[in-house]
């Protein structure tokens, strides 16, 4: 693949301006790839239905074929192009789109099957993003989106982190600031009663079981497989994340004790846990306030640590309650000890 110049343009993140939406579009109309927000993460935006488009989305990010898509859309009237809407899911929309929901619906045959990795469901969500969806209407085809990152790195939250992964890869990037939730949509599994989850995210479980009802606990294989971000070590910056998941000081001074034992260059990703001691070589970044002000700012935090060249990132997990179910769930796969990274 040759090298192309990438240009960062600024949009405002509530009046986006329409001759940068223009280009944008014009440009994924061309079967190109474009970086965009949403309120998630940033994604890398190809022509959801364009099988040579989606299959440069493969290439940038070094993505594995098995690895579905998820199909961005700005409006209902899209909805039935792509996906088979069960009663159910027409409740759900109505609770939470835009948002970060993504439903696992059954597939049309519009969509092609590097979008559903050779699947019979499809991936769908409507982002709640002034850009995105200007740009999902511009171009006036579902847009596919996955997080625009290089494989097994932290999903990007800013333009910057995108610039950082895929310069000389991708023409254009819109810069919209930082993304207001910070970690990926929840995957939803519609096509089976009672629903399940297959990946936590920005919608938490008490939420959705209000509107639906209980949702089944566990997802078999074959229903993970329908989603992206479930299989494999990602998340991941390039230093070895040892999470602490005892919520007690005292654990998470011996998890960096020990990891000073092994590796010279160690930093720790903090929240609420305040050590009475810690080494003054140890590259130390907080994240104050609740559990969704961690969740915003994880990723960016591992890829600031990332940068400092460590050897070990020692991070503090969060009570597994609402958001937090999600949080932990992105940092057990990033300090996952096995299986090759993945994109998401």
């Amino acid at each position: 693949m040759g090298e192309v110049i990438t240009r960062v343009v600024a949009i405002d993140p509530t009046r986006p301006d329409p001759a940068a939406i223009a280009e944008a579009a014009a440009l994924i109309c061309a079967g190109q790839l474009v970086a965009f927000p949403t309120e998630t993460v940033y994604g890398l935006g190809a022509d959801g239905l364009n099988p040579i488009a989606l299959g440069r989305i493969y290439t940038v990010k070094g993505r594995p074929p098995d690895n579905p898509l998820i199909l961005h859309i700005a409006s209902l009237e899209q909805l039935p192009l792509v996906a088979d809407i069960p009663e159910m899911a027409h409740r759900l929309v109505q609770a939470f789109w835009p948002g970060p929901l993504t439903l696992i619906l059954p597939r049309t045959s519009c969509v092609p099957d590097l979008a559903t990795a050779g699947l019979t469901t499809v991936a769908v969500r409507m982002p709640d993003h002034h850009v995105a969806l200007a740009l999902i209407d511009a171009v006036e085809r579902p847009v596919a989106a996955p997080s625009a990152n290089r494989s097994g790195l932290p999903s990007p939250t800013t333009a910057q982190h995108v610039f950082n992964d895929l310069r000389g890869r991708i023409p254009l990037i819109l810069d919209a600031g930082s993304s207001r939730i910070g970690l990926e949509s929840t995957v939803l599994d519609a096509t089976c009663l009672p629903p399940v989850i297959l990946r936590p995210g920005g919608i938490c479980r008490e939420a959705i079981e209000a509107v639906v009802g209980p949702l089944q606990e566990i997802a078999s294989v074959a229903q993970q497989r329908r989603s992206p971000g479930t299989r494999y070590r990602h998340y991941s910056p390039k230093a070895r994340v040892l999470l602490v998941e005892d919520s007690q000081a005292e654990a998470l001074q011996a998890a960096v004790a020990n990891a000073l034992q092994q590796s010279a260059r160690v930093g720790c990703l903090l929240h609420r846990l305040k050590p009475d001691h810690l080494p003054a070589l140890v590259a130390i970044t907080r994240i104050r306030g609740s559990v969704a002000d961690y969740a915003q700012g994880l990723f960016a935090a591992l890829r600031a640590l990332d940068g400092l060249g460590l050897e070990v990132i020692v991070v503090e997990g969060v009570e597994e309650q609402g958001l937090g179910v999600a949080v932990m769930d992105r940092l057990r796969r990033a300090a996952s000890p096995s299986s090759p990274p993945e994109v998401t």
